[in-house]
């Protein structure tokens, strides 16, 4: 069974507000991801709308809300934006002022834990199925059930960014054991950040995980070979 491959196209924005241009446009992007087969559409609306805006976020809701996955954090901002265009499905994310990507998992504290929760129930309730970013540990994935999430995306970064053989193998050991407990506390189950076509068929062999996001790779080999021939070759090794 071929896992679900979510395509992130925020850097298609990225070289678009390099020259605060208007194109290459996100929504053409879309089309051509879905065309060839993906199954969801990612994009990451920051504080600093670096790259995606809510403009963005509003036009692909309109073509394709079906397919869109919007990742955010945890603010009333975001929260209010997502249930205004009402995207199929969001994922919480945490953010920090500068940091060039998201660097790891949600970090539950009783204050965020709270404003997450009622963030999960406020979208549940307009039908918008909640995924919350989180380290692959028992805690996290413990925590995010408590919240009512529908799904846990485990963060891949420690192991897209170890160096060693021994340190890949204990994240790969995280990841599954992660998952198991995921499925058996009802969630389902996503992976992503740091993934690429060299490491990705390792998280993707493990039991349980039911979709791949994947963004950076794909747009960087886009630009040498093309967009539909970078998601079709993710798409072939899952």
């Amino acid at each position: 069974m071929s896992l679900k491959l979510g395509v992130n196209i925020d850097h298609v924005a990225t070289l678009r507000q390099a020259r605060q241009a208007t194109y290459p446009d996100p929504l053409a992007a879309a089309e051509l991801c879905l065309y060839v087969g993906a199954d969801y559409i990612v994009i990451h609306v920051r504080n600093d709308n670096r790259h995606m805006s809510e403009k963005d976020l509003a036009r692909l809701c309109k073509a394709y809300r079906p397919y869109m996955h919007l990742e955010c954090n945890f603010s009333e901002k975001m929260q209010k934006m997502a249930l205004k265009y009402k995207p199929a499905s969001v994922c919480i994310v945490p953010e920090e002022p500068g940091e060039v990507t998201t660097t790891g998992g949600l970090k539950f504290t009783p204050k965020n834990f709270d404003r997450i929760r009622a963030m999960t129930e406020a979208l549940q309730k307009k039908n918008i199925r909640v995924s919350l970013f989180v380290s692959p540990d028992a805690a996290s994935i413990r925590t995010a059930a408590k919240c009512g999430a529908d799904i846990v995306e485990l963060c891949t970064r420690d192991y897209s960014e170890a160096t060693t053989k021994k340190a890949k193998e204990k994240c790969l050991r995280d990841l599954a054991l992660a998952s198991l407990l995921a499925k058996e506390l009802g969630l389902e189950v996503h992976a992503g950040h740091g993934l690429d076509y060299e490491n990705v068929l390792p998280v993707a062999d493990l039991c349980g995980i039911g979709c791949m996001n994947i963004g950076f790779s794909i747009i960087a080999r886009a630009v040498l070979s093309g967009l539909p021939n970078a998601v079709s070759a993710m798409k072939e090794l899952l």
